[in-house]
């Protein structure tokens, strides 16, 4: 799936002399936790979000430096700290360097730069104009969607589910050094052999539940003794 399939198309946005109260009051309006700033022209030049507005003094939460941390710390960097905490207006307040995708952006990727850069969400640009909004609520929005199709065929066989799984433990990094037989009766996979952890033990039970027809996982694993 690309970004075009899940993204919000209906984006509340501000302006540079937006105020932080006007914002803050959209924020919880809206149920968003971010908004796009743009300028008289419709272009993008940042996004304000909740992180931006939770050092305020109006509400007690501005940084009180001791004065020893303050002498290891830049000027700069504390007048960037009051500016943000203090600030009237979005055009202070925003984010400036903005990461965004475009509508033929793999959703991949931007789960991608959404760890990378611990950001919620990723404004959607095409011809440098704004046309969307992409979340990480669109894409739950997506799995749960996706959940209630309808579930793909059984296997006709359990040598297909067998067959499946040996794909797994042949292909899957993680599980190339488990030492594992398959055995499949009546669409019960049933592991056996030994395993290095508990994670790789998960992933296996996981991998079996994944395939078409598999009604049930038994575990008959053990761990590999320590060199």
């Amino acid at each position: 799936m690309k970004v075009r399939d899940i993204m919000s198309t209906k984006v509340v946005t501000v302006s540079p002399s937006t105020s932080v109260r006007d914002i803050a009051g959209l924020m919880v309006e809206r149920h968003v936790s971010g908004l796009p700033v743009l300028n008289d022209n419709g272009t993008l030049v940042g996004m304000v979000s909740e992180g931006d507005l939770l050092r305020r003094p109006e509400i007690g939460t501005q940084k009180h430096r001791r004065r020893w941390v303050s002498f290891f710390s830049g000027v700069d960097e504390q007048a960037r700290e009051f500016t943000k905490s203090h600030a009237l207006r979005a055009g202070d307040v925003m984010t400036e360097q903005v990461i965004h995708v475009s509508e033929e952006t793999p959703l991949g990727e931007v789960v991608g730069l959404m760890e990378k850069h611990n950001i919620k969400r990723l404004p959607v640009l095409s011809d440098g104009k704004l046309v969307g909004i992409v979340s990480r609520a669109d894409l739950l929005r997506a799995l749960a969607a996706r959940q209630a199709d309808p579930l793909p065929p059984p296997a006709k066989s359990d040598a297909t589910i067998r067959a499946a799984m040996n794909d797994v433990l042949k292909n899957e990094e993680w599980a190339m050094s488990a030492m594992v037989n398959v055995i499949v009766s009546e669409d019960v996979v049933h592991l056996w052999g030994v395993i290095d952890s508990g994670d790789q033990r998960q992933a296996l039970r996981v991998a079996a539940e994944n395939i078409p027809g598999v009604t049930a996982v038994e575990e008959h694993l053990s761990f590999s003794l320590p060199t």
